[in-house]
């Protein structure tokens, strides 16, 4: 949602609108707007041809229906129409009516003027509100808001076909200071993970056919949210239901996310999309949402452990999908219920003597779960064949993705990047086994079916207790990707990944290969190298060609090339942690000006520049 700020003349004429249109009285199309701020007064010009301002209106994108008007227009109304917008010099927001009588849009001062700074501005979010700022202040306090229209955005912009204030499957609720944050309810995750108001997806695939296969109850449970609702995407009102009932006949409905009971009587059962979902504190009764039971693995399928089924599941390992350091990949089908695709990996040179230990990582791995990885479902082996079966990534590997004559689209980019950072930050701090990845390249990268990006090959990277910070392993990694500590027999840390996925970040914002051995200039032949210099020289279009998404959106542009660039210092206590990475990148904390990454030694450049092997380093 796009919020606009407008204010009509006589016979609805624009006179004012902070996308800049003042000659068009309808918006039809998103990207014709492009939203700003509107701060400070609105100067209206004297006589003797002042307009009679009437409508102060905050305009959906989509209907361009206003979901606030100050209702100052006359017709209709009785009373003597708006004349003037007036933001005076006591920090006052009024319209001023043509008979003089005062219209207050904002309650009066609470703050001197004298003492403190005011300012109004119309939000990002579509909140017209008013703030102050103590003139005396010498801390890093913000601008305190006094007065918001509408009071709850949540509950004043409602359509009948959409999404609401938020995307489809959230819920809106306000902050402390009267601001909308999105959320995706349990068991949902963002559709676009660089989209914090966007749409949510659930976590699972709810199907009727898997439901004949398993009991219900075994597979579903409800959370209960309280003062929650989607008024819309209802299908079926039952009552006189009790909330037992409500319960059960949604369970049992493959077609039912969500049952709203209310009234002690009355059961409104919801199917996805679910729209306009917003926190409301007057609401009565709860809303029930379905979601699969914590100890159920979703699309958890049996993987035969004989050879004579594993062969008919894979065709004979006919269809290959990749191979790496690891083993190879094919591409298999399971059933429960239907036939569910996966990804099988024939793993290599498993030793008889790490086989215990090799199946207690498996196990541990195979808890492990986020939007941004590729999901471990299971493990099978018989004499010295071992394999893994994996979600199937429809989308095949980011190399494939980036690496082709048409550039993927700049703001797909930037959702990659967000993708594998968050996936990074998971593996490093937040779940239960800290894991370090050890070989981060476009080739671990899948891309899901909507294009979101999920880290691969984590399952066999070394894990790491939660009581140790570091570790010393074998060299393991791919030419081009491998921090400079690996050569220097140091401790590998998380930071092995951070230095990993800033190369990464580089080929994500260019499309092209770190290292190319077929450059016809030498000095682009390494791309880290290469980057700095367009960086320091202000060449950045050079980098990106014709990308014009990229060149439009410079500043992020410039900001993600300075975090690639911390990404890969060659002092590993210089580079930033995940967290860090993922808030730089988010803009929420500033990035400061990097210095050359490029002060590698010479036994690094010339491990970096082989050419012997794609893969040169291996556990």
């Amino acid at each position: 949602m796009i919020a606009i700020f407008i204010l009509y003349a006589d016979s609805w004429r624009i006179v004012f609108s902070s996308d800049g249109n003042t000659n068009n009285s309808s918006i039809n199309r998103e990207e014709d707007l492009c939203p700003k701020s509107f701060e400070g007064v609105v100067e209206v010009p004297a006589a003797p041809n002042p307009f009679p301002y009437s409508t102060l209106a905050i305009t959906r994108v989509y209907t361009n229906e206003p979901y606030y008007k100050s209702g100052t227009d006359g017709g209709s109304n009785s009373l003597s129409p708006g004349y003037q917008v007036v933001f005076n010099e006591s920090g006052y927001l009024y319209i001023l009516r043509e008979n003089g009588q005062i219209f207050s849009l904002t309650r009066k001062v609470t703050a001197s003027t004298g003492d403190s700074y005011h300012r109004a501005t119309l939000n990002f979010d579509g909140v017209f509100t008013r703030y102050y700022h103590p003139k005396a202040s010498t801390g890093n306090e913000g601008w305190t808001p006094i007065w918001s229209q509408p009071d709850n955005i949540c509950q004043a912009s409602f359509v009948s076909s959409g999404s609401g204030t938020c995307g489809f499957n959230s819920v809106c609720r306000l902050n402390s200071e009267r601001r909308p944050i999105c959320e995706c309810p349990g068991g949902y995750s963002l559709l676009d993970p660089s989209d914090q108001y966007g749409s949510c997806r659930p976590n699972y695939t709810q199907s009727c056919e898997e439901d004949e296969v398993a009991p219900v109850e075994d597979l579903y449970d409800f959370e209960e949210l309280t003062n929650t609702d989607w008024p819309t995407s209802d299908y079926a009102l039952l009552q006189p239901f009790t909330e037992e009932k409500c319960r059960q006949s949604c369970l049992n409905d493959c077609m039912c996310a969500v049952a709203i009971f209310r009234s002690g009587d009355m059961c409104w059962k919801k199917k996805l999309p679910l729209s306009n979902g917003r926190v409301q504190t007057n609401l009565d009764g709860k809303a029930l949402l379905k979601v699969r039971r914590s100890n159920v693995n979703p699309r958890s399928p049996y993987f035969p452990n004989n050879k004579k089924d594993r062969d008919e599941a894979t065709e004979g390992f006919k269809e290959e999908l990749g191979r790496g350091a690891f083993g190879v990949v094919y591409k298999g089908v399971v059933h429960i219920g239907s036939s569910i695709v996966v990804a099988v990996k024939k793993l290599n040179n498993v030793a008889e003597d790490s086989v215990r230990e090799f199946k207690t990582e498996v196990n541990v791995i195979g808890q492990t779960h986020h939007k941004n990885l590729v999901r471990l479902l299971g493990f099978c082996e018989e004499g010295d064949q071992r394999l893994l079966v994996y979600e199937f990534m429809s989308n095949g590997s980011l190399s494939s993705f980036i690496f082709q004559d048409a550039k993927p689209g700049w703001k797909k980019r930037i959702q990659i990047a967000f993708g594998v950072a968050r996936g990074l930050l998971y593996l490093h701090e937040e779940c239960s086994n800290q894991i370090i990845h050890c070989d981060i390249k476009p080739q671990n990268i899948l891309m899901d079916e909507y294009y979101n990006a999920r880290i691969s090959d984590f399952g066999l990277a070394k894990l790491l207790l939660l009581d140790q910070s570091q570790t010393h392993t074998a060299i393991r990694g791919t030419k081009g990707y491998v921090a400079p500590e690996w050569f220097r027999n140091l401790p590998v840390t998380v930071k092995v990944d951070v230095y990993s996925y800033g190369v990464l970040l580089l080929e994500i914002i260019c499309c092209r290969r770190n290292v190319d051995s077929n450059a016809t200039i030498e000095e682009q032949a390494i791309l880290t190298d290469w980057a700095y210099d367009c960086y320091r020289g202000g060449t950045l279009d050079a980098l990106v060609g014709s990308d014009t998404g990229a060149l439009d959106d410079i500043e992020k542009l410039e900001r993600f090339l300075m975090i690639a660039f911390w990404c890969i210092q060659e002092d590993p206590s210089l580079r930033p942690t995940m967290r860090k990475v993922t808030q730089m990148l988010a803009g929420v904390v500033e990035v400061p000006v990097p210095p050359c990454p490029c002060l590698l030694t010479q036994q690094v450049k010339a491990a970096l520049c082989s050419v012997a092997s794609p893969i040169i380093f291996l556990l």
